[in-house]
């Protein structure tokens, strides 16, 4: 499978090392990552969209060629994604919806990238302004952005990845390499993120994705896959919008802590934890014998999956 552009700030160290950056936040010396999960390779700013998934916005477009992408949970049982470009950019992406709380938090790693939106609820513009995630939004940048007549509203909005501002900050590239020993063969994968259902297939060297039970294309491509697939498994808490038209709360997923995840990749699945200690750190992900579980080359997804 090709791999797009550098790839994220998502460090996959062993248990171990998660403990040693733990202690160091307390105030000790900060060591050294262990040579073999050191990220190497080029870095530089990150494009980040919000693209819009309900059933009336596929197929979507673009999406195939994002290095990760990340399914949230929102309001009404419904997710949304936020796909990270940190290579070759599409010519077009989209439709595009607005910002999350969520975002703010999970896009920490990426230094400051620029984030494309349709827009937030007004009780997050400040907090999206302090987060320097507000300068690719449709109000900033209304140049960039475009109406498909053949969409309805809200699912018509476009963007031009081109004619947006450049990130800032560096982003360190994951770590790849050969999985640990243990992984439990694995042709097909089910997961739930709220009320949408996710299917894997392994086939090809590859994850086929389907989402409520159809493939997932896009107009620009086939169907949509990638050469991981990681579930973390994360709680959620009120945020700072109260909710939506319709009185659904809007969940905020936390993803500064510590949790189950579960690694896909190389047709075996791997039975991992989590681990991140403040909202500018890596995700650390390590199986049970404290050993890292580093993802393959190429696209790379992770559903933030709630638990009770």
């Amino acid at each position: 499978m090709a791999h797009h552009g550098g790839m994220p700030r998502i460090w996959l160290l062993p248990a171990a090392a998660a403990l040693l950056l733990v202690s160091s936040c307390a105030g000790g010396p900060a060591p050294a990552p262990p040579p073999s999960t050191t990220p190497t390779g080029p870095s530089g700013a990150a494009l980040v969209v919000k693209i819009d998934n309900v059933a009336a916005a596929r197929p979507q477009t673009g999406l195939g060629g994002a290095d990760v992408v990340y399914v949230e949970p929102v309001e009404g049982g419904l997710t949304r994604i936020a796909a990270v470009y940190l290579g070759k950019l599409p010519s077009v992406v989209g439709p595009v919806r607005s910002a999350r709380e969520t975002d703010i938090d999970l896009l920490g790693q990426y230094g400051r990238p620029t984030l494309a939106c349709s827009g937030s609820a007004p009780q997050l513009v400040p907090l999206l302004h302090k987060a320097g995630l507000d300068t690719g939004c449709q109000s900033a940048v209304p140049d960039a952005y475009f109406r498909d007549s053949s969409r309805q509203a809200p699912h018509d909005l476009y963007v031009h990845p081109d004619k947006l501002p450049k990130g800032s900050g560096t982003v360190t590239p994951e770590p790849t390499g050969t999985a640990p020993p243990g992984g439990t063969p694995t042709t097909k994968r089910h997961e739930q993120v709220a009320n949408v259902g996710f299917d894997f297939e392994w086939s090809d060297q590859k994850w086929s994705i389907s989402m409520d039970n159809k493939p997932l294309t896009t107009t620009d491509g086939g169907q949509v896959a990638a050469a991981t697939v990681i579930v973390e498994r994360v709680t959620t808490r009120a945020g700072t919008v109260p909710g939506d038209v319709a009185g659904n709360p809007s969940p905020v997923a936390v993803t500064v802590g510590s949790g189950q995840a579960t690694v896909l990749r190389d047709g075996q699945s791997f039975q991992a934890t989590w681990s991140r200690s403040a909202a500018t750190d890596a995700t650390i992900f390590a199986d049970s014998a404290g050993r890292a579980v580093p993802a393959a080359e190429g696209p790379l997804w992770i559903l933030l999956e709630p638990v009770a």
